[in-house]
């Protein structure tokens, strides 16, 4: 089963050798106010019940990253259920729900990614680990494809609630906060890309 495999961030981190802390990522980030589109969309996604994370990601996640996507549309890619294999020996192999590589749209996926989604229909704990995991074989992609890049985000979410993950030094920062607000998990999602572009 690849990054499903990992159920704990601690199994992770155990088995790659790697470091966990925890902190507040982001201060003084400002928030972004949605689009009219997306707050139509949203109003739309809760007509009919949303009861899995198929229906969340499709209905509510999708759309979120869609908006943060389109500024940036010339320089950065969007990528939905793509397989990332990596080391399937080491369950770093499998779909990953969503990620955003650091290159313009084409139709394949290709170094760097940057910063990957996990849905998760309730279990955060278990959605941190996965996407943990994801992280690492995202890095390892990166390097194997002569693109390290030494920082690399990744995101938890419910479809209502987001937590964020930050990669750097081979060290987790797993964030303390879970965002809610619209507005301030846009103005997270933006602030990641621009961390990038600038």
């Amino acid at each position: 089963m690849g990054y499903s495999n990992y159920r704990h961030i601690k199994t992770v981190v155990k088995r790659f050798n790697l470091n966990l802390e925890m902190g507040i990522l982001f201060i003084d980030v400002p928030p972004k106010a949605p689009s009219p589109w997306l707050v139509e969309t949203l109003a739309k996604s809760t007509v009919m019940a949303l009861t899995n994370e198929k229906a969340k990601a499709e209905r509510v996640i999708s759309p979120i990253l869609v908006e943060v996507a389109e500024p940036y549309k010339s320089q950065i890619s969007l990528f939905s259920g793509e397989n990332l294999e990596v080391s399937p020996k080491e369950d770093l192999s499998g779909e990953c729900d969503f990620f955003f590589a650091l290159h313009p749209p084409k139709p394949f996926i290709d170094a760097p990614i940057i910063t990957l989604v996990e849905a998760k229909d309730e279990d955060m704990e278990y959605g941190v680990a996965q996407c943990a995991a994801q992280i690492y074989g995202a890095k390892l992609y990166n390097q194997k494809e002569g693109k390290d890049i030494p920082v690399l985000y990744g995101c938890v979410t419910t479809g209502t609630d987001w937590q964020f993950i930050r990669f750097e030094n081979d060290t987790y920062f797993l964030d303390f906060k879970v965002y809610t607000q619209l507005d301030e998990i846009l103005g997270v999602l933006h602030f990641l890309m621009q961390s990038y572009l600038n």
